[in-house]
C-alpha cells in the first residue's frame, strides 16, 4: 500500500532496515546451513549465510556503481522463506504438502519469503507485512531471471517457462500487483543472486573442513581452489592449516568477486543500458561470472556435492531432522495436535488448502531447535541429530 516516503531515508534504505528488524530475520540465527546447529557453534547458519552474502553483494553493487541499499535487501531477504533444517526441510514440507492437497500445493522457499513478507509478517498498524518496494519483491522472487516467457515472443529466454507451473504464492501475488515474471530481474538482483553462490562455494568449502569431511591436501585437485592453495603454500610453506584455509577461502572469494566485476562491467558496457528497465528487457543476464571462472565455479560446486552435501556426515543428522518435520506436519494435519491459540494461527472458516497452507506457515517458521522441542513435546522419542 501507499505510504509516505521517510524524511530521512531512501526507499530502498527503509525496506532494508524492516528486513533487518523483522521476526524472520532473527529466527535465521537458528536454522541449518548445511551442518545442524548440534554439530558447533562455528559453523554458518542461515543468519551468517545472508550476512556473508549481503557483504559480498554490496561490494559488487558499489564496483558497478548501482544502488547498494537495494542490492543489501534483495541479499537480506534471499533466505526468509527457508524451512528449519535447510534443503532437507523444504524437501519434506513440499511433498507433504502436495500430497496432503493433492497437488495442488507446493512449498518452494522463494515463493514462502514472498508470503512473509507480504503476508506473515505482522507489525505494523496499517499492513500485513512489511510493504517492500515493488523492486525488493521483484528481485526476491525472480533473482535467479525471469520465471515466464515474454508475452510477445516465446523462446527468447534460456529456458522454455511457458507450461511450468509457478507456486500458487507466487501466481496469487503477481495476478493482483504484477512483477513482470517475464523479465529479467536487475542488476541489483542478479548481485544478490551471484553473491550468495560466491558465498556458500567458499564457506561450505570452509565448514566441511572444520567438520572433518575432507583434508587440506585434498583440494589440491580441487578446482580453482588447489591452484590458490598451490600459491598460498609457495609464499607460506610454514602456515598452519587454519591460517592456510583462511587465506586460501579469502584469496578465492577475491578472485570470483574481481572476475564477476570485471565480466559484468563489459557485459553493461557492450549493452549501455540507460534505465533499470532496459536491463529487465534484455534477453540475458549482465551479471555473471567470465566463461572461465563460470566452468571452474561449477567443477566445484560439482566436488561439493559429492564431498559435502552427499557425505553421510552431512546426510545422516538432516535425515533425522526430515523425520522430526515430517512427524510434525503429519500430526497437525490429521487434527490429532492443534495450531497455537490466536488469530494468527486460527483456521476457522479456511478451505482444506488453506488450512494446509496456515499448518505449511507454521512449521515453515520454525527454528531447528524449535522444531525439535515441540517434537519432544509431542512425541516419546526424537531422534539424535548427530
Amino acid at each position: 500500500m501507499d505510504e509516505p516516503s521517510s524524511p530521512t531515508r531512501s526507499d530502498f534504505q527503509r525496506d532494508r532496515d524492516r528486513l533487518i528488524h523483522s521476526d524472520a530475520f532473527r529466527r535465521l540465527k537458528h536454522k541449518t546451513q548445511v551442518f545442524v546447529h548440534h554439530d558447533g557453534d562455528h559453523f554458518r547458519t542461515r543468519l551468517s549465510h545472508t550476512i556473508e552474502v549481503s557483504q559480498i553483494a554490496r561490494a559488487l553493487a558499489r564496483a558497478l556503481g548501482v544502488d547498494e541499499d537495494l542490492t543489501e535487501a534483495l541479499a537480506l531477504v534471499h533466505d526468509f522463506g527457508h524451512t528449519p533444517f535447510g534443503h532437507g526441510g523444504e524437501t519434506v514440507l513440499d511433498d507433504k504438502l502436495q500430497k496432503a492437497s493433492g497437488g495442488i500445493l507446493r512449498f518452494e522457499h522463494n515463493a514462502h519469503s514472498l508470503r512473509i513478507v507480504t503476508h506473515l509478517e505482522r507489525r505494523y498498524a496499517r499492513f500485513d507485512g512489511l510493504n517492500l518496494t515493488w523492486e525488493v519483491l521483484e528481485g526476491l522472487v525472480k533473482h535467479n531471471g525471469p520465471l515466464r516467457n515474454r508475452p510477445d515472443s516465446f523462446g527468447n529466454t534460456p529456458h522454455s517457462f511457458q507450461n511450468t507451473p509457478l507456486p500458487l504464492a507466487i501466481e496469487q501475488y503477481d495476478a493482483r500487483h504484477p512483477l513482470d515474471l517475464w523479465s529479467w530481474p536487475s542488476v541489483e538482483a542478479q548481485c544478490a543472486a551471484i553473491a550468495d553462490d560466491i558465498a556458500y562455494d567458499n564457506h561450505d568449502l570452509e565448514d566441511g573442513l572444520r567438520a572433518g569431511l575432507f583434508a587440506l591436501d585434498d583440494l589440491t585437485t580441487v578446482p580453482l581452489t588447489g591452484d590458490i592453495l598451490a600459491e598460498v603454500r609457495l609464499l607460506y610453506p610454514t602456515l598452519d592449516d587454519h591460517r592456510t584455509i583462511h587465506e586460501v577461502i579469502r584469496r578465492q572469494i577475491t578472485v570470483m568477486v574481481e572476475d564477476v566485476i570485471g565480466e559484468s562491467s563489459t557485459r553493461l558496457a557492450s549493452v549501455n543500458p540507460g534505465s533499470a528497465d532496459a536491463v529487465r528487457n534484455l534477453n540475458h543476464g549482465v551479471v555473471a561470472f567470465s566463461a572461465s571462472l563460470a566452468a571452474r565455479e561449477e567443477e566445484l560446486k560439482k566436488w561439493l556435492f559429492a564431498n559435502v552435501y552427499r557425505s553421510e556426515t552431512v546426510k545422516k543428522p538432516l535425515r533425522a531432522a526430515q523425520s522430526i518435520l515430517a512427524d510434525l506436519f503429519d500430526a497437525l494435519a490429521e487434527g490429532r495436535v492443534e495450531l497455537p491459540d490466536g488469530a494468527e494461527w486460527s483456521v476457522e472458516g479456511l478451505s482444506e488448502a488453506g488450512r494446509l497452507q496456515k499448518i505449511t506457515d507454521y512449521l515453515a517458521g520454525m527454528t531447528d531447535r524449535y522444531a525439535i522441542s515441540q517434537h519432544k513435546r509431542l512425541f516419546d522419542h526424537t531422534p539424535r541429530l548427530r
